[in-house]
């Protein structure tokens, strides 16, 4: 009996090992034909910008210290970099990272033929790490399409090619380690993690599927040793496209706006609201005369669909909103207490740090910085949330500078996020200062701060 059950096994083994359909993409032979097809398209990015300011000199006394007059101190010098890109239309039209190109005075794509273009900025997403460029070629350049990065599967096979270390060229095959990745960069983290080596220099330049198309956008890797241990991230495509569309017909993002900041549940909090497990995004601020507050929105209420979508958590109804056509009226299914609601929502439109358009408008906008007890309080934005490794569902106001000596300076750190003053929410600086000279004309002594530290909630009492 123990032999026909082990001989049952080896045959079930062999069947779905020798079946065609088990596996999409078997493991293939090797990867050269795929290659040689693709690499035409994947193009070196290396640019120049001009800086103002000194050198930076050796310390007197060092062996070095002679070479300071001929590396002179003053005046503008020139730094460069280099990253990756890839051709989506023949015509010259090229996608890249936003931080392969941003502040560059000069842009130059090299192809694999040795051929060196200068590159224009279509736009650029400061929000997702993308942008587009143009180049103006003789004859049609080769073009790779992009693919459909939400069929791309755990397991499946990838292959980067891009210009790690200035090695225009470079080809590194692996898996996709994982899907739906956040690794705090920004309010639409999303990005697909992949074992394929990605080092410095292989941003902007795709992760390509074993037909050939473009599933994400490597942008970013994890190490502790600043070369590849095997954790890379790549935008999605779906993404990718999304905002190149844009960029191409507007110069800029129009992304949909909601008018509230939203952060997850957990199971506990999802119990009060009648649920069994933790889902939904929790309204923890809204934004006056925004769409959400006409639709009768308020702080406290529970996000369960949105537009026909179920809400897992605060990041997906992040980027459902801002994915939405802006005007367009859509359902917002929420619990309030234990009972559900549903209203219809005008989508409005996001006004992005970078759109100039949009600041133009903007000419009588409150303040977005001050001083607040010793401290720099800054209105969160992308930037900022980038700069200070900041999630998409903080909200309140991020410390940018401390004064030396102040009460402050011994308990609060730069990149803290004040959520509430006085056991009230604070969302703009004049929130801040408003709140700071209520409680001091109280005389009731300390003030107290909620700060959001990298995600840990801290008490802290300030003094006068």
């Amino acid at each position: 009996m123990l032999r026909l059950q082990s001989l049952t096994w080896l045959l079930a083994g062999l069947a779905l090992m020798l079946a065609p359909s088990a596996f999409s993409h078997p493991a293939p032979d090797g990867f050269a034909k795929l290659a040689a097809r693709l690499s035409p398209s994947v193009v070196n990015i290396s640019t120049s910008q001009k800086v103002e300011g000194d050198l930076p000199l050796f310390p007197k006394g060092s062996p070095l210290e002679r070479f300071n007059d001929t590396l002179g101190r003053n005046g503008p010098r020139t730094e460069n970099s280099l990253g990756s890109g890839f051709v989506i239309d023949p015509a010259g039209i090229i996608i890249t990272n936003d931080h392969v190109i941003k502040g560059a005075d000069e842009i130059d794509v090299t192809f694999p033929d040795g051929t060196t273009l200068v590159a224009e900025v279509v736009g650029h997403d400061a929000a997702t790490d993308l942008a587009v460029l143009r180049v103006k070629p003789q004859s049609p350049l080769p073009a790779v399409p992009l693919g459909d990065s939400d069929t791309a599967l755990s397991g499946d096979w990838v292959l980067a090619i891009g210009n790690p270390f200035g090695l225009g060229g470079s080809l590194s095959v692996g898996i996709i380690s994982a899907r739906n990745r956040d690794i705090q960069s920004g309010q639409y983290d999303d990005f697909i993690q992949t074992d394929a080596a990605i080092n410095r220099g292989n941003s902007g330049g795709p992760l390509f599927n074993m037909d050939g198309e473009v599933i994400g956008v490597n942008s970013a890797i994890l190490s502790p040793s600043g070369g590849s241990v095997g954790i890379g991230f790549a935008i999605p495509s779906n993404l990718v496209r999304q905002v190149a569309d844009q960029l191409l017909k507007y110069g800029h993002t129009r992304r949909g706006w909601l008018g509230v900041s939203v952060r997850s549940i957990t199971r506990e909090v999802a119990q009060t609201f009648g649920l069994d497990k933790a889902t939904g995004a929790l309204v923890v601020s809204v934004t006056s005369g925004g769409p959400a507050q006409k639709a009768g929105l308020e702080v406290g209420d529970l996000i369960i669909r949105f537009d026909d979508q179920d809400i897992a958590d605060s990041r997906a109804l992040t980027r459902i909103a801002a994915d939405s056509e802006i005007g367009r009226k859509v359902k917002v299914h929420y619990i309030r207490g234990k009972k559900p609601r549903v209203t219809s929502v005008t989508i409005g439109r996001l006004q992005e740090d970078d759109d100039e358009e949009a600041n133009a408008r903007a000419t009588t906008a409150t303040p977005t910085s001050g001083q607040v007890m010793g401290m720099s309080l800054s209105v969160l934005d992308n930037t900022l949330r980038r700069r200070y490794n900041i999630r998409s569902d903080v909200a309140g106001l991020v410390v940018t500078d401390i004064a030396v000596g102040s009460d402050a300076a011994s308990k609060i750190r730069v990149g803290d996020v004040v959520e509430e003053i006085g056991w009230k929410a604070v969302a703009s600086v004049e929130d801040a200062q408003a709140r700071v000279a209520e409680l001091e004309k109280s005389g009731k002594g300390p003030v107290a701060l909620l700060i959001n530290r990298h995600g840990e909630l801290l008490p802290r009492a300030l003094k006068f």
